[in-house]
């Protein structure tokens, strides 16, 4: 069922399609967490740390493909406002050409570069081999990654957050099986854990494609469509590399982070590898609404409905603030119980550290949330450098401050968990002071 934003209610439309987003990457999220919450109660502290670490790492990795295809969706969404169908076939035919070929020369790249991975996020010597094993299977899922990720983003711009969302489920629920199996049942550690999160991972990606392909009618490309038009590459290459940009640094910027924790040694490791998938789950829903915000405002844009935009953003503004406010609450309130998921309770020293983390970054939520909205906009406005220029503030501005704080021995560790509420503080004060600046040229169809 495709959703055409241009018409009913604003914030209603919004929250119909953001739904379906929001159950299916917390069902992502929920297979990510299965790992670690296996990983941590059946293989120990090393192995918890070791697929913390690679998770840092793959989300990293995995941001440069989600980037491509948000900015290409942003492209497909305005085609589709337009009633463009020419124009979407052209962008199909690009996109996914340009994206292909970069997913295949990352893939290259991790796997020649694998062994360098060790220095530059300075991990210990007892975590590096389950690390290592884990790593090796995960990269073969790149390319699955790169199916999913571009069909959903094909689908949601076109108003379709279901389907993507059914073949996630399927794929979450495998994943958990599989890891039971290969993890507890065939005692493959690390190594298993990949390997269930792997073959998920393919079923989805296939499974979207050949989806699309039989279902979805723009996907039916004649003879004479399959042609590349320069033009419309370097359209869609704006859009995407952009974004990528926007979604890379900000993941490079977390994987730095990654190094300065790894310094720490094992126990750090450990309580941020659990902390921060609480972290990420409890704010991925005002995350992906803000991708629906940025699916309402591209699909209006493209249909010119300036005081339709108004109105969403209004509306977008004050349900983002409602949801952070009670997810704030709940995760300061319950951070040591989420805690002990993750890790047993006698690591004492694991979760102290865990909910020190969720309890400072917790307090911020509306920081992420009203940024998440600002990076949706400019994207849909087709102003996608701006959202890099805010990523680029947050983001430096966190890696900086957890490098300089953590330095200092009255500050230790605590400097690097109060350098990513900083870091969104700062950015959301750029982002709308441009939008006030800004807001009347904004609409440049004019």
């Amino acid at each position: 069922m495709n959703i055409d934003m241009t018409q009913g209610p604003a914030v209603k439309s919004m929250l119909r399609f953001a739904l379906p987003m929001i159950l299916g990457n917390l069902l992502q999220q929920c297979y990510n967490i299965a790992d670690t919450l296996i990983v941590g109660q059946f293989l120990g502290r090393d192995a918890l740390a070791a697929v913390g670490s690679s998770f840092t790492l793959m989300t990293f990795l995995t941001s440069i493909l989600l980037g491509l295809c948000m900015g290409s969706g942003t492209f497909f969404s305005m085609r589709f406002g337009e009633g463009d169908e020419k124009g979407l076939k052209e962008g199909i035919c690009a996109s996914f050409a340009l994206i292909a070929l970069l997913t295949v020369v990352l893939n290259f790249l991790v796997f020649l570069f694998l062994d360098k991975i060790k220095i530059f996020l300075q991990v210990p010597d007892e975590v590096w081999f389950p690390m290592r094993s884990y790593l090796i299977l995960i990269f073969c899922g790149i390319i699955a990654t790169f199916l999913y990720n571009y069909f959903a983003s094909l689908l949601r711009a076109l108003g379709n957050s279901i389907v993507p969302l059914a073949f996630l489920a399927i794929s979450a629920l495998l994943n958990i099986a599989l890891d039971l199996w290969f993890v507890i049942g065939l005692k493959w550690g690390t190594a298993g854990a990949a390997g269930a999160t792997v073959a998920a991972q393919y079923v989805s990606g296939i499974g979207i494609a050949l989806y699309c392909l039989i279902r979805v009618p723009c996907m039916r490309l004649k003879k004479d469509e399959l042609r590349i038009r320069p033009g419309c590459m370097k359209e869609i290459s704006n859009f995407s590399l952009l974004t990528c940009a926007q979604q890379s640094v900000m993941n490079l910027g977390i994987l730095l982070v990654q190094g300065v924790v790894n310094s720490f040694g094992p126990v750090v490791m450990a309580a941020f590898a659990a902390a921060v998938k609480i972290d990420a789950f409890a704010y991925m829903p005002v995350q992906d609404f803000g991708n629906a915000f940025s699916t309402f405002i591209a699909q209006n844009y493209g249909a010119k409905k300036e005081e339709r935009i108004r109105a969403g953003l209004r509306g977008a503004v004050a349900a983002s603030a409602i949801f952070c406010i009670i997810i704030s609450t709940a995760v300061c309130l319950f951070a040591r119980p989420l805690m002990l998921l993750f890790i047993n309770a006698d690591e004492t020293a694991i979760v102290t550290e865990g909910v020190r983390y969720l309890r400072i970054e917790g307090a911020f939520y509306c920081g992420i949330g009203c940024l998440f909205l600002l990076y949706g906009l400019y994207r849909a406005l087709g102003r996608p450098g701006m959202s890099v220029v805010l990523t680029i503030f947050s983001l430096g501005t966190r890696v900086a401050l957890a490098y300089l704080l953590s330095a200092i021995p009255t500050v230790g560790v605590v400097g690097i968990w109060w350098s990513v509420p900083i870091g969104w503080i700062l950015a959301d004060v750029i982002g709308l002071s441009y939008y006030v600046r800004k807001q009347k040229t904004l609409f440049d169809w004019h």
